[in-house]
């Protein structure tokens, strides 16, 4: 073979090396691709296919609807689909009635292992029990709420949950909620919570499925009179305000007003009216104490005669000045 034919097949077996192991490669990464493309595509058909488990499932407390599949490994006679009926009760051959509302799959499978054994019907009792269909629970949040209605509630929860499920409260929230057990029953539980209140103490309280709570609307004070902004104020944190604090929420007294002495008007729960002349001077240079008020009061801030009458004679004296430099104009 001569040096141009030996050369001639170097550089053609160098392009088929090359090519062929570039196709190799190509048709590998082809080949991944289509892989990963399918196992993303069998994922996904997986994801779609499976709702979402919501992450309060296990604790979630059987009501009435709810659809459970029982299975005892040891005897299939006991095995069945049972439907919780309106009194929160399921009928099990040969146990009979069987109250698990209000209890969670695993508490009622515990009460239906326990009940096999104290009957003596087995020894050593291997029960399953899963919830195959259950209706949607739900917790009413109303009042001073950003978005009251009807939320969804699978388990019991803290009430500053309950109370985000619904956007959190509004600036008009008192400090005041009251629980209203649906499900559960009982008295209504009245809770005292605000921005103040002791964090781990709010999370004491829980709030079960079925439950009403209502945020109740803050205490308002009224403000009336020779202030610089009349109108209803509300009783915001505490619940707590006094009349310094009710003026100053006023933007103050106006120019006009009579500050020695202002005016509460306060209703009693049986209807009575009562009047009280406060020494507003003395409050607000220390020499008096500070009054609390309530929901509902209203305070009056009075003219001042002299101060009306000075104002006047003021407009008076300005309009004629006005008058006397607009004839000089025209003469």
């Amino acid at each position: 073979m001569t040096s141009k034919n030996l050369h001639a097949l170097l550089v053609t077996a160098s392009v088929l090396i090359l090519f062929g192991t570039t196709g190799v490669a190509q048709m590998g990464g082809s080949a991944r691709g289509a892989g990963s493309s399918q196992a993303s595509s069998n994922g996904a058909g997986r994801a779609s296919g499976l709702g979402a488990v919501p992450e309060d499932f296990v604790k979630m407390k059987l009501a009435p609807g709810f659809m459970v599949g029982l299975n005892v490994l040891d005897d299939p006679d006991f095995s069945g689909s049972f439907r919780i009926d309106e009194k929160g009760d399921i009928a099990v051959p040969i146990l009979g009635i069987m109250h698990i509302a209000g209890e969670t799959a695993s508490e009622a499978r515990v009460q239906i292992q326990k009940r096999l054994q104290e009957g003596k019907i087995l020894t050593d009792p291997q029960v399953e029990l899963t919830v195959l269909e259950y209706t949607e629970s739900e917790v009413t949040i109303i009042g001073e709420v950003a978005s009251p209605g009807k939320h969804p509630l699978l388990s019991p929860g803290k009430l500053v949950d309950i109370l985000a499920l619904a956007g959190g409260t509004t600036i008009t929230a008192g400090n005041q909620i009251q629980i209203t057990r649906g499900i559960a029953g009982g008295e209504p539980v009245l809770v005292h919570y605000s921005k103040a209140t002791d964090p781990k103490t709010v999370e004491d309280v829980i709030v079960h499925p079925g439950d009403t709570v209502q945020v109740k609307r803050a205490g308002i004070v009224y403000v009336l009179g020779a202030v610089n902004r009349p109108g209803g104020y509300v009783m915001q944190e505490e619940g707590t305000l006094n009349v310094l604090q009710a003026i100053t929420m006023a933007y103050g007294t106006s120019i006009l007003a009579s500050t020695k002495t202002i005016y509460l008007l306060r209703r009693n729960p049986d209807g009575s009216v009562v009047y009280v002349a406060l020494p507003l001077n003395k409050m607000i240079h220390g020499k008096g104490a500070d009054v609390q008020l309530h929901a509902t009061d209203v305070l009056y801030v009075p003219l001042s005669k002299f101060k009306v009458i000075y104002s006047d004679l003021q407009n008076v004296i300005n309009s004629a000045a006005t008058t006397s430099i607009y004839l000089a104009e025209v003469r």
